[in-house]
C-alpha cells in the first residue's frame, strides 16, 4: 500500500486589522470599522456629514474605546465644532477638557502656500505635539482640500500626499481625511484615492421632500 503525505493546509489569508468606530450600523456594514493604523479617505459635497463622521468616530472612541484623538481642522474652529455637535447631544467639550480630544484649529493663509518650496514639514510638527500630547491613537484632518488649496503641479501634490498618508501609518495612528468630490473622482485633486488604504462615499440628497443619505465603502 503506496503511503500518502497529507497536504499541508494552505495559510489563511492575513486580514486587516479593524478599529471600530462605535458609529450603530457602520461598524456591521463594514465588518468591523476602519482599517487600524491606516488611513481612510471620507468624501462627500457639502451637507454629506463628513466632519460629523469624523467628530463621532473619536468622541466614540474616547468614550467607547478608551483611545484618546486628535481633530486637525482647516475651516472650522474649535467654537464652531462644539456648536455642531451640541444638538446631538455630544459631550465634545467635556472631553476636550479631559485631553481624552485635541481639537486644532489650522489657518492656512494663501501665502502660506507656495508651489515652488511647499511642503509639510510645518503641518508634522503641529499633529506630531497634538498626537504626543493626549497619546492620540485616532485622527482626522478636516479637509484636505485646504490643506493643498492653490497648488496645482501635480507633481508636487501627488509627493506631498503621499508622504501626510505615509506619515500617518508610521505613527501608528487610525486617521480619517475628509475630501470633497469632484465629478469623475472622489476629491478635487483626484490623487488621493490611488494612496488611501479605504474610501467612504457619503451622499445626502433629497426625494420628494424626504432626505435621503447613503454611505458607499470602497
Amino acid at each position: 500500500m503506496q503511503k500518502t503525505t497529507p497536504k499541508k493546509n494552505a495559510a489563511p489569508n492575513k486580514q486587516i486589522q479593524k478599529c471600530p468606530t462605535g458609529i450603530k450600523g457602520f461598524d456591521e456594514i463594514t465588518e468591523g470599522g476602519l482599517p487600524k493604523n491606516r488611513t481612510t479617505l471620507v468624501s462627500g459635497g457639502a451637507g454629506s456629514g463628513k466632519t460629523l463622521l469624523g467628530l463621532d468616530f473619536l468622541i466614540n472612541g474616547a468614550i467607547k474605546f478608551k483611545e484618546p484623538g486628535v481633530f486637525m481642522s482647516f475651516e472650522e474652529t474649535e467654537d464652531e465644532l462644539f456648536t455642531d455637535v451640541a444638538s446631538l447631544n455630544f459631550n465634545l467639550q467635556g472631553l476636550v477638557s479631559q485631553k481624552k480630544i485635541l481639537i486644532e484649529h489650522v489657518l492656512l493663509e494663501k501665502k502660506d502656500i507656495q508651489e515652488t518650496d511647499f511642503n509639510l514639514e510645518g503641518l508634522f510638527v503641529r499633529l506630531e505635539h497634538a498626537i504626543d500630547s493626549v497619546g492620540a491613537k485616532r485622527v482626522v484632518l478636516d479637509s484636505i482640500e485646504s490643506v493643498f488649496a492653490g497648488i496645482t503641479d501635480v507633481g508636487i501634490l501627488r509627493l506631498e500626499i503621499k508622504r501626510l498618508f505615509r506619515w500617518l501609518k508610521e505613527k501608528q495612528v487610525t486617521a480619517i481625511v475628509t475630501g470633497e468630490p469632484l465629478e469623475e473622482t472622489y476629491t478635487r485633486h483626484g490623487l488621493e484615492q490611488y494612496i488611501s488604504d479605504c474610501i467612504i462615499l457619503l451622499d445626502n440628497r433629497v426625494n420628494d421632500q424626504i432626505a435621503i443619505r447613503r454611505v458607499r465603502i470602497i
